[in-house]
């Protein structure tokens, strides 16, 4: 199992210096808006992800007038050593966690272009090796947009989760989007210039294609095991039988991927960037058959959001073989009574992960773990 039992906090957002002891497996913190609930969850993401759940620019993560931070954590992976998991973990991991050390794991930013990730005081050498090293689940209330925004947001969804489970999948991700980069600013290029370099373009399909196909593949393998999940925890938390579809949907479906770039090529040249590939995948949602996000209300679409998140907890739960931490920020202001009861029974009673709960109502906190039976650990700031 993993638990997370202490982190230390140094000018990171509205923290001059901080250090937070964990001993229970429910923890509670509460505090008024603005005393740091939020952004004592967020240091947590950050030592599990190695970058912040809110903002990709690093330098907005320091606290006022401050040109750097430091987040430092004490994480023991208990657990016996599984075979199923090997693939996972290094050498020096599988042995620790055949151990059962506890694992240190530092974040320094220094400024621009001056970070360092470190695991037992070693540096990494690409910080995406620590990526599903120490799973983490997040659920903030802006995450809605994962129902009723864009394609982006659901394919960000996928990545996340998959990338955490599979390490070749965030390799062959990353080397797609940075060829994909490269493919649309040489169509620009060619329309500045007038003409066209076949050779280079050619040569930008062939090594799109390579890593476009394996992510396909992951993904749907990875979504015929999502979507039922998905279903089921909304039935749950809704505590209704509504109908709820969801579908993956990707050029590839039914195009070999070369073939579509061939289909695309003209419109490429017209609108100067990539019209064809897995960058377009989405998972279509409908409720009882007709637009999710349109007919959907509010607390059905909350509902569903839920269930997304709780399904991406149970398969890095099944693929990683333990629990990954649960953060959940301001919970109790976005689900009626009925449903945060479901919701919290799941995640507290039917599960032994680690679960953060934030509140701006301390009793409300006790009210909800007294009535689930449950020890806890309320923090209050």
């Amino acid at each position: 199992m993993l638990r997370l039992t202490k982190i230390t906090i140094t000018q990171f957002k509205n923290y001059s210096f901080s250090t937070f002891n964990f001993a229970e497996r429910v923890i509670g913190i509460c505090g008024l808006n603005g005393q740091g609930k939020t952004n004592l969850l967020d240091a947590i993401y950050y030592l599990c992800f190695t970058k912040s759940y809110f903002t990709k620019t690093d330098g907005l993560n320091c606290q006022f007038n401050m040109d750097g931070f430091r987040l430092e954590g004490i994480a023991p992976l208990i657990r016996p050593y599984c075979k199923k998991n090997e693939a996972a973990f290094s050498e020096t991991d599988a042995v620790q966690l055949k151990e059962n050390k506890s694992n240190n794991i530092v974040c320094i930013f220094r400024g621009v272009g001056k970070k360092e990730i470190l695991i037992n005081e070693v540096p990494y050498t690409k910080f995406s090796e620590h990526i599903g090293k120490f799973p983490c689940v997040m659920i903030a209330p802006d995450d809605i947009e994962l129902i009723v925004g864009g394609s982006e947001e659901r394919r960000r969804f996928i990545d996340t989760v998959i990338s955490q489970i599979d390490p070749e999948y965030l390799q062959q991700l990353i080397i797609y989007t940075k060829v994909l980069q490269l493919r649309n600013s040489s169509l620009k290029k060619f329309a500045e210039q007038g003409k066209t370099d076949w050779t280079l373009l050619e040569v930008l399909d062939d090594q799109l294609v390579m890593p476009g196909n394996y992510i396909y593949a992951k993904r749907k393998e990875f979504t015929l095991q999502l979507i039922p999940l998905v279903q089921q925890f909304y039935n749950q938390i809704a505590n209704n039988n509504e109908v709820v579809t969801l579908q993956y949907e990707s050029q590839l479906n039914d195009n070999d991927f070369y073939a579509l770039l061939n289909q695309c090529r003209q419109k490429d040249f017209i609108l100067q960037r990539s019209n064809g590939g897995i960058h377009k995948d989405d998972i279509s949602l409908q409720l009882n058959r007709q637009l999710f996000k349109t007919t959907a209300s509010q607390g059905q679409r909350k509902s569903l959001l839920f269930a997304f998140k709780l399904a991406e907890f149970e398969l890095l739960k099944i693929n990683k073989g333990f629990a990954p931490l649960l953060l959940l920020d301001d919970v109790f202001e976005k689900l009626d009574d009925s449903r945060m009861q479901n919701l919290l029974h799941w995640v507290c009673n039917k599960n032994d992960g680690q679960v953060f709960i934030t509140d701006t109502h301390k009793q409300r906190l006790e009210v909800a773990f007294v009535g689930l039976q449950t020890t806890y650990q309320i923090i209050e700031l």
